[in-house]
């Protein structure tokens, strides 16, 4: 398939701002959870080896892709894979989540830090590469962690939804704060790029906390990291996608961070974050999870209300507000899939 024919992805050509023939569908954390492929695949394998064995996560990369016929593969990785790969030791615990052995706690720690070596990147460009020349015609979305999620990580040791360690540290010690940012977003950006040059066609930067933050808070302190990241990778010419939990204070700041498309989550209507935005942006998002597992009828009425919503702004590819509930019925993905192609498009 010729890189002009996948620059016409239905995908691709949303996240430009044009209406393409049928409106895009695919779904975060669609690569895995619910999939006994998944399960069957990742058997014996520990999350973080999964993602860095290039063979097995290209295979669960694509999965879903053949399941459901989405407009799009995320590729296979975790929000901490990078700084793993830079030589913090981290691991993912069944349950639990990100536990970093060695929490950043002060200035020391940061300046301890590793450079990320552009060869310890080469499982993800193998990775990517496979999972490019399966998909074919479908585009891949590259994908990394928001700074502030990341670092939150490494202060809080692990997960942690109040954040009290990272809330201390970015109040108390601005010059920690930034160090750590710096080198959380210099990592991030390498990431990023690997994912590039493999052959990805989009990148997707996840901020899972920064809606537990205030919209000040969050444009002094959290949003020049991420705009450090999206514009370390803007040579590339690839739609960038940014998406936060709990972020409709934060959707205008989170655009002019330098995002091309936004992606927005279940605690706004897709109509009203349209209307913040200025009926300018691309928007993906924003069918509420849980909804995954209601009866059909509801779940359809949801959906279709998503797609109307959609059209107040110049493109919409259509997802959830979050990510897919390790419970979902795959089955019913499938056919939510079905029915998004089905409903037409305005001005299509």
């Amino acid at each position: 398939m010729t890189e002009s024919a996948l620059d016409t992805a239905p995908l691709l050509e949303a996240y430009r701002g044009r209406r393409p023939a049928h409106r895009p569908v695919w779904f975060m954390r669609q690569a895995g959870r619910s999939l006994p492929e998944y399960k069957a695949a990742r058997a014996g394998t520990a999350m973080l080896d999964a993602c860095l064995t290039p063979e097995l996560a290209a295979e669960i990369t694509c999965q879903p892709v053949r399941r459901h016929h989405v407009d799009a593969g995320i590729f296979f990785s975790d929000i901490v894979v990078p700084v793993r790969l830079a030589g913090v030791r981290v691991e993912i615990v069944p349950g639990v989540g990100p536990v970093v052995a060695e929490p950043v706690r002060s200035l020391a720690d940061v300046l301890r830090l590793p450079e990320l070596d552009p060869a310890a990147l080469d499982p993800i460009r193998e990775g990517v590469r496979l999972s490019v020349a399966e998909l074919g015609h479908i585009p891949l979305i590259g994908f990394a962690g928001a700074p502030f999620t990341v670092a939150s990580y490494l202060v809080e040791g692990g997960p942690d939804r109040d954040l009290p360690r990272t809330r201390a540290l970015l109040a108390e010690e601005p010059e920690t704060w930034r160090r750590l940012l710096e080198w959380v977003a210099a990592t991030t950006t390498a990431f990023l790029r690997a994912q590039a040059e493999a052959g990805v066609q989009a990148l997707q930067l996840f901020d899972s906390w920064a809606g537990r933050l205030d919209a000040g808070t969050y444009r002094s302190v959290v949003r020049p990291y991420s705009a450090m990241v999206l514009a370390g990778v803007a040579d590339l010419g690839l739609p960038r996608i940014h998406f936060g939990t709990q972020t409709r204070d934060l959707l205008v700041d989170m655009h002019t961070a330098g995002a091309d498309v936004v992606g927005v989550s279940t605690d706004i209507g897709l109509a009203e974050a349209s209307a913040r935005l200025g009926h300018r942006v691309p928007l993906q998002g924003n069918l509420d999870p849980e909804l995954l597992s209601a009866d059909w009828d509801v779940l359809e009425a949801a959906v279709r209300d998503v797609c109307r919503q959609g059209e107040v702004a110049p493109s919409h590819v259509v997802n959830l507000g979050h990510g897919v509930p390790p419970t979902t019925d795959p089955d019913v993905l499938t056919r939510l899939v079905e029915l998004v192609h089905t409903i037409p498009q305005e001005n299509a």
